[in-house]
């Protein structure tokens, strides 16, 4: 598969995407600066993290207007997929294309160090090829991580099972004390009601060589994109 990595003025993870994408998944993949308009003729699309547009007024806010974000939007729209990891997240939200938003975390402190997930396993769904009892370990680093949305749109989006990870301990237990940022419901990451537009805060692109001891964000990035193209 064809996969489109966005470059946005600010992204700093955009070459740890395709560096996992390529030489550890062995898909194609191709760069898309944020004022283009041809996604040429990708599978799916990845918004990385980082800073676009340096984070002014709020976390994805400028991004959602960039001409590369219209040609998603129709991208979507086709039946195409997209992940938003991070700063991709935000992005994602701020457009409209996932639900809630991401404010500041709780203690108004930038976090970064590794976190437990517990995968919503459900079959054909973007993380149907996990365990649903092992917890994957992956790093987080954001200010703005604290994912809210209103109990009404929380309700619905557990009835479409858009809950995809959750925020829990080395044993898999979801607990205030493992919740890194206040998110509600220790929500880590989502998905919208097909499970073709993902996204979530942690980073799995940093957790999927080998060489780095630790290759659960692999699981992770494999199962979303075996969801998608199986």
């Amino acid at each position: 598969m064809k996969y489109g990595v966005v470059v946005f003025p600010g992204s700093n993870c955009d070459r740890d995407a395709q560096y996992i994408l390529r030489d550890i998944m062995g898909q194609e993949v191709v760069f898309l600066w944020h004022k283009d308009t041809d996604l040429q003729g990708v599978d799916a699309v990845v918004i990385p993290g980082g800073f676009s547009y340096g984070d002014y007024l709020r976390s994805g806010a400028l991004a959602c207007f960039s001409p590369i974000m219209g040609a998603i939007r129709d991208f979507v729209a086709q039946g195409g997929c997209v992940l938003g990891i991070c700063n991709g997240f935000q992005v994602l939200c701020e457009s409209g294309l996932l639900p809630g938003a991401l404010r500041r975390n709780n203690g108004q402190r930038f976090v970064c160090r590794d976190v437990y997930l517990l995968p919503e396993v459900k079959l054909r769904w973007p993380t149907g090829g996990l365990l649903k009892d092992k917890a994957l370990r992956i790093p987080i680093a954001h200010a703005e991580g604290c994912y809210y949305v209103d109990d009404e749109t929380l309700g619905q989006m557990r009835i479409r099972n858009q809950i995809l990870l959750r925020y829990c301990d080395a044993d898999g237990r979801v607990r205030d004390a493992a919740n890194p940022n206040g998110s509600v419901s220790n929500i880590a990451g989502i998905c919208d009601p097909t499970g073709r537009i993902v996204g979530m805060m942690p980073h799995p692109e940093r957790a999927a060589d080998p060489a780095q001891g630790n290759s659960d964000g692999a699981m992770l990035l494999n199962s979303i994109h075996s969801s998608w193209f199986a």
